[in-house]
């Protein structure tokens, strides 16, 4: 069975477990937050394993009872909220290191072609940037105002750059954005430069996270090639939310 580190799961269990069980059975666990607000009134994490745990507003608990309910599954809440008009986002696919995976990671030496971006790096980030699609700068969101950002050089062009962020003020968890530039991928730079930047949150006291939506498999390729361990699902509520 693969092992995480503590810091994550004590996160997921204090974000999605904190509050009163109202519902466990079924490999699923929900829990109602009054903290939650509008905009994550409904959120559910589904483990790689299939065990799964949703939390809700005070307000949806007594609109739904599941305390009443029998035998529900993760999908069954899915369909619950979807029948009320209340669907979950699309989901996205959560990587970490496992615990082997980042002793490996921390045991090795740093790749020569890459190395952390600063503000004096302005020009070259913006020639990077230039290169890109509007789309895959959107998908990205890497930016070098980011808590750290790390690029790939091949011949003294920036081709692949990641950047990461805390990922909510409560937590250790740093999320971070990978993108590469068209004709360079598939060539190992955005694993060099991933590998990099999670080394430097490591070291600097987080725990690095991955994610990306399920279907796009080239992302999970890169979190696989690049070390992390499929966590599970995440999925807050869709802002399209209308119920």
């Amino acid at each position: 069975m693969t092992e995480f580190s503590k810091t994550i799961a004590d996160f997921w269990q204090a974000f999605l477990l904190g509050g009163n069980t109202v519902y466990q059975g079924g490999g699923l666990t929900i829990t109602v937050k009054p903290d939650l607000d509008e905009d994550s009134r409904a959120i559910m994490l589904e483990y790689a394993d299939g065990r799964a745990m949703a939390a809700l507003t005070p307000e949806l608990a007594e609109r739904f009872d599941f305390a009443e309910r029998h035998d529900l599954s993760a999908s069954g809440f899915r369909q619950a909220l979807r029948n009320a008009d209340l669907p979950l986002h699309d989901p996205d696919f959560v990587f970490y290191f496992s615990r082997d995976g980042k002793g490996a990671l921390l045991e090795e030496a740093p790749a020569v072609s890459v190395r952390r971006l600063t503000e004096e790096d302005s020009a070259v980030f913006d020639e990077f940037q230039a290169a890109a699609s509007e789309q895959d700068l959107d998908d990205a969101f890497v930016e070098l105002d980011h808590w750290a950002v790390f690029g790939a050089f091949v011949e003294n062009q920036l081709v692949s750059a990641a950047s990461m962020y805390p990922w909510m003020a409560t937590s250790r968890l740093a999320d971070l954005g990978v993108l590469t530039l068209a004709p360079f991928r598939g060539r190992g730079a955005a694993r060099k430069v991933v590998r990099a930047i999670c080394r430097h949150a490591y070291d600097q006291g987080y725990e690095p996270q991955y994610r990306c939506q399920i279907d796009n498999h080239a992302s999970v390729a890169l979190a696989k090639a690049s070390g992390m361990t499929l966590f599970g699902q995440w999925q807050p509520i869709s802002p399209e939310a209308t119920g």
